[in-house]
């Protein structure tokens, strides 16, 4: 295992003071493993939380800023962070408007965020929504979940609620964008190559060179079924079959196509999956209106690839479109 770190156990410490040292617009709690923006708690305005295991850069502390989260809780590699990082987060965020906690659907995940809104709700009072993430299409159940895992819809998820919440809108009105959001997008993963949790020093599962994994999830978990390495207008057509046949995408307002890096795969391959992507969506009458490309829900180092679809209206459209200003999202401003 060559990685560039110092001591293992120290990994997500450090990488949090580079994290502040590289972005002064935003504040990091480094005791508590929390990156805010400078600005929070903002008055009147609905406070966002999300956090999930490190190893997932940019999410979630890379969506921290104005027109997404408000703060992001970073637990260990691949661990859900704690009940007391996530209650610190949401007491400190809270500007009278109430808080909304953004969940991927693993286990750790939903029950820390559960316990930290029960916590917050007995100690100040402030009113906690959670909303889970449950995305992916590949499996039903895997080692972390009970239902479908939570991927590349918590990106977009977290762009346009954290859009709804600038706008001043209630916290009601906030989550019902952010389940809307959730119900219309579907998500498919596929691995290249492993990854080696650094304190484990190996690759989480192995993988030989002429195969690869369909269906995989961002902690390594393992997928629908193992082929031959095919090429890449094949991969293609095996991630969106299943994404198209779960959800009708076509008419309305077209969809956002968000085709998102593993963390090792780089941009030119990204690029040409995403031709193959739009290529298959024309053939099959999806209108593509919005467009993602890059490693934004990554794991490690793992080579591979998601794509992501997001039925599209006229208000998420404009969310989308709204002005955001984060380490890893930026335009408008």
């Amino acid at each position: 295992m060559k990685k560039l770190i110092n001591d293992p156990a120290d990994i997500v410490s450090e990488a949090l003071r580079g994290m502040a040292a590289a972005h002064p617009e935003l504040r990091v709690d480094l005791p508590n493993k929390i990156i805010y923006r400078r600005t929070v708690p903002v008055a009147g305005k609905v406070g966002l939380v999300s956090g999930g295991g490190s190893g997932h850069e940019p999410l979630h502390g890379g969506f921290v800023g104005t027109g997404m989260l408000d703060a992001a809780c970073a637990g260990e590699v691949f661990t859900s962070p704690v009940p007391d990082q996530i209650l610190e987060a949401t007491k400190n965020v809270d500007g009278g408007a109430g808080v909304l906690h953004i969940v991927k659907n693993y286990t750790g995940d939903v029950m820390n965020f559960e316990m930290a809104a029960e916590l917050a709700a007995a100690e100040t009072g402030v009113d906690v929504v959670s909303v889970v993430t449950d995305d992916d299409v590949a499996v039903q159940d895997s080692l972390y979940t009970a239902g479908r895992r939570g991927v590349g819809v918590t990106v977009l998820l977290e762009k346009i609620a954290g859009a709804a919440a600038e706008q001043s809108r209630s916290l009601s009105e906030v989550a019902d964008v952010a389940r809307r959001v959730n119900a219309n997008g579907r998500s498919m993963g596929m691995a290249l190559t492993s990854c080696a949790v650094p304190a484990a020093g190996k690759p989480t599962f192995e993988l030989p060179e002429t195969e690869i994994e369909i269906g995989i999830g961002i902690h390594g978990e393992p997928g629908r079924r193992r082929l031959p390495l095919v090429p890449a207008a094949q991969v293609a057509e095996l991630l969106l079959e299943p994404i198209l046949a779960d959800l009708d995408f076509t008419g309305g307002d077209g969809v956002l196509a968000f085709v998102n890096g593993m963390g090792g795969t780089p941009l030119l391959e990204l690029y040409l999956m995403y031709n193959e992507v739009a290529t298959i969506l024309e053939k099959a009458g999806v209108a593509v209106a919005r467009s993602l490309v890059g490693p934004y829900i990554t794991s490690l180092e793992m080579a591979g690839c998601s794509v992501t679809l997001l039925k599209l209206d006229e208000e998420l459209v404009g969310l989308w479109d709204a002005p955001v200003r984060t380490p890893a999202l930026r335009w408008g401003l």
